[in-house]
């Protein structure tokens, strides 16, 4: 089964944008491992807002299908690699894409997508690109989480600009609760 794959970045003080929708503080002066990431998706999986912000140039994502993920949209009839999933269709399209062949599929955002797919214990990796920079207010990247989550840190990288990439994997949560033996 394909994996999805939250690839983001965030300020030091967890935004994923500024006070006004701003993401201007994020350093684009070199790849940070995008090619090698793009290497391993061929899917986007993202909410409107952000849809928005790239939707004039879909072209500069090397996948095959992006999935937007809004009620408020309707199909993009011009761009067939696109399609529009409505909430009531949430489960059903996220299960039909993650057993079709294919690479790993890219969590893009924004926050309420990534609180969705973390309370249906959806993501695999976290892939979070911290920025040196704090914001002090904007949009959180993480909110209306049910329940606690524990990490696992796979790998991670410093740049010579201050950024740190972290990757993580989701610890798996035990059905049972172990006897205190104490």
């Amino acid at each position: 089964m394909r994996k999805i794959i939250l690839n983001v970045a965030v300020s030091l003080d967890g935004f994923i944008e500024g006070p006004n929708g701003e993401y201007d503080w994020c350093l684009a002066d070199q790849d940070y491992g995008m090619k090698d990431f793009f290497s391993n998706i061929d899917t986007i999986f993202i909410g409107r807002k952000s849809y928005d912000l790239i939707s004039s140039d879909t072209s500069m994502y090397p996948v095959k299908k992006i999935y937007v993920f809004s009620d408020t949209l309707t199909n993009q009839e011009h761009n067939p690699n696109v399609e529009v999933v409505k909430s009531a269709q949430f489960d059903e399209v996220v299960d039909r894409v993650m057993k079709e062949p294919g690479k790993n599929i890219w969590l893009f955002g924004g926050a309420e997508m990534v609180s969705a797919f973390m309370n249906k214990n959806l993501l695999s990796t976290l892939l979070l690109s911290i920025h040196p920079i704090l914001l002090g207010e904007g949009k959180a990247l993480f909110n209306d989480l049910k329940d606690r989550v524990d990490l696992v840190l796979l790998d991670h990288k410093s740049y010579s600009t201050g950024l740190l990439q972290a990757t993580y994997t989701i610890k798996p949560k035990l059905d049972m609760e172990m006897p205190n033996l104490l």
